[in-house]
């Protein structure tokens, strides 16, 4: 009586290739991830600062970030906004803290006026700390 065959045969051999497959998709995603975010890490506000002996950051515990470019455009951290938005944030700030320092960046191009107006602007909504940002001179 033989229930089974007495040859046994060797199995399935175990498959020597890699597939790439995977490492290609993994590779692909992580190309597109960093085709998305590097313009995003490089769009900073380009301005002419002007120079000034001593310029040093202020090292003030609640601030507004301010910029106003060559072309006159408003910027609030690095957005642009227009003066009805600059007003109300000046005056969101200036209630949560009447101490809040604005830290001005004007571009070298911009009329002191202009300058001037955006002061009294941020002086109006209930903000009168004002700093000027600038860079140092080149060594």
């Amino acid at each position: 009586m033989a229930f089974g065959r007495l040859e046994r045969s060797a199995g399935p051999q175990p498959m020597s290739d890699i597939n790439m497959t995977p490492l290609i998709d993994v590779m692909l995603v992580l190309l597109v991830v960093f085709m998305i975010t590097a313009p995003l890490m490089s769009s900073a506000l380009r301005l002419e600062l002007p120079r000034a002996e001593g310029a040093q950051p202020s090292e003030a515990p609640r601030s507004l970030e301010l910029a106003i470019d060559a072309a006159g455009a408003l910027f609030v951290a690095g957005a642009p906004v227009d003066e009805a938005v600059l007003r109300a944030r000046v005056a969101e700030a200036a209630r949560a803290n009447p101490a809040t320092e604005v830290q001005l960046r004007a571009d070298r191009g911009v009329p002191y006026g202009r300058v001037a107006e955006l002061i009294g602007l941020v002086q109006a909504g209930g903000l009168s700390r004002v700093g000027f940002v600038t860079e140092a001179p080149p060594r």
